[in-house]
């Protein structure tokens, strides 16, 4: 990423509420539903850059569609973590804490540990009617949908005991249910997967099981009978953790490459585990889509051969000018389409690369979300001076891509039309950075041909977030 990468990770002051931008082409008159989206939007606290780019205080966005037009919002979460912000101090985050004497005298204050950070600035969701926002640490946000303003903490009704929580629920619409994970720490440490079902905000336990380390874990799949968690070697230190010289959750990370990488097959109705072999190390962020088919379960993901991305995305090096490298943009690892699959019958599993494309941010239609897929859509981030949008075909080992230079295309959002029946009917949705005219774009791409439909300004430059959800209401 070079110095043209700036607008990316500048903070934004200014929100905006239902801005409606001129459109060059045309948005589908059926697109009716709104799409909101969650990532950092202020990087400087006083006289402070933050650490990471996870670091970044949480800022929603909001682009409703309705009759062809779109309107646009944004706004910044009013947390505990905004406020201190607001007076010149940011602690508790992924690589931004406190360190030292600070440290210790802020936990002597608090009579031990402070409680977990409220800055969710990964992901959304709607659980019982109620939109949150969401990240890593266990604390979620309510939001108003349609004005973005912050409603206060979300709680579950349970007692589950967590740690460390996923930002990404997976919403299956074929079972009316949320299906989750989240870390508990401890002698003996464990990932606990469970359901919220529709309706509800009691999370229901599906299975509690031993986690070696625990690791890092950042996203998992289901298919109709199953879900699948990847624990990779990157180990979470908890003494790290605890130590009041490490900085943030990051100090606490341990690449192990010898522990291997662990993919966990759970029953999702007995809550067994009906597989768990280890393959060679690697890393994982986020899963593309897994399915059953016969007695082998398919899981399809972007893989790094080691955890290097994680420290790659530091503010001081994201704001870097790019000269270490030939092509003037620093050394970001590259992530690759890959196939696991886990025979459930005799616990093995290989894998075995998809394309050779580089992409990340992967998603797939909604409808197909648990079940046999044939389509993936993501960033495809191999090219230098842009990151277009790739659409890869997981049947064939093709690929159809969009990009143009100096634009940097964010998560795409495959929205299936009406009545359509083929996988890819619809339009994909995403927002992109023009870096070189320093604005941001709303995209609207034709789902099968990749073929630009719609291009709206926006009336501000936005940081690169993270993910999003389309909701046909409100």
């Amino acid at each position: 990423m070079s110095a043209s990468y700036g607008p990316g990770f500048r903070s934004l002051t200014s929100e905006v509420a239902d801005h409606r931008p001129p459109v060059e082409g045309s948005i589908p008159e059926w697109l009716s539903g709104t799409l909101v989206r969650n990532g950092p939007g202020r990087f400087d606290v006083g006289s402070e850059r933050l650490t990471h780019w996870f670091d970044g205080l949480a800022m929603l966005r909001r682009y409703a569609f309705d009759d062809g037009e779109v309107t646009y919002s944004n706004r910044f979460l009013r947390t505990n973590a905004y406020e201190d912000a607001l007076r010149g101090s940011l602690t508790g985050q992924f690589a931004t804490d406190a360190r030292g004497w600070r440290k210790v005298l802020s936990w002597l204050r608090s009579l031990g540990p402070p409680d977990s950070t409220d800055n969710a600035n990964v992901h959304v969701a709607r659980l019982d009617g109620e939109y949150i926002a969401l990240t890593e640490a266990p604390r979620r946000v309510a939001f108003d949908p349609r004005t973005l303003g912050t409603r206060g903490e979300f709680t579950f009704e349970d007692e589950l005991t967590e740690h460390v929580a996923t930002a990404h629920l997976v919403d299956d619409p074929h079972r009316g249910e949320w299906v989750g994970f989240a870390t508990q720490f401890g002698r003996r440490p464990r990932y606990h997967l469970y359901r919220v079902p529709e309706g509800s905000r009691s999370r229901e336990m599906i299975a509690s099981i031993d986690a070696d380390g625990p690791a890092y874990v950042h996203d998992c799949s289901v298919t109709a009978d199953h879900v699948v968690v990847v624990e990779t070697p990157l180990v979470i230190s908890v003494l790290r953790a605890l130590s009041p010289f490490s900085e943030g959750v990051l100090d606490a990370f341990d690449w192990r490459p010898e522990r291997g990488t662990r993919v966990l097959v759970v029953d999702r109705e007995a809550g067994d585990l009906v597989a768990d072999p280890t393959l060679p190390p690697a890393f994982v962020f986020h899963h593309i889509n897994a399915y059953a088919d016969g007695d082998a379960v398919v899981l399809d993901l972007v893989e790094y051969p080691n955890a290097d991305v994680v420290d790659a995305m530091r503010l001081d090096d994201l704001d870097g000018d790019g000269s270490d490298t030939e092509s003037g943009f620093p050394d970001v690892p590259d992530g690759y389409p890959v196939r696991y699959r886990i025979d459930t019958r005799r616990g093995i599993a290989d894998r075995a690369r998809l394309h050779p494309t580089a992409m990340e941010m992967p998603r797939v239609p909604r409808r197909v979300v648990g079940r046999r897929h044939r389509y993936a859509y993501g960033q495809g981030t191999d090219r230098d001076g842009a990151t277009g949008l790739v659409k890869l075909d997981c049947e064939a080992g093709t690929t159809r891509e969009w990009w143009e230079r100096s634009v940097f295309v964010e998560e795409p959002i495959p929205v299936r039309r009406p009545g359509g029946t083929d996988e890819d009917d619809g339009v994909v949705v995403a927002t992109a950075l023009d870096t070189d005219r320093e604005r941001t774009l709303l995209l609207v791409f034709d789902a099968a041909t990749l073929d630009l439909r719609a291009r709206a300004v926006l009336p501000h430059v936005e940081p690169f977030g993270f993910h999003g959800r389309f909701f046909a209401e409100p």
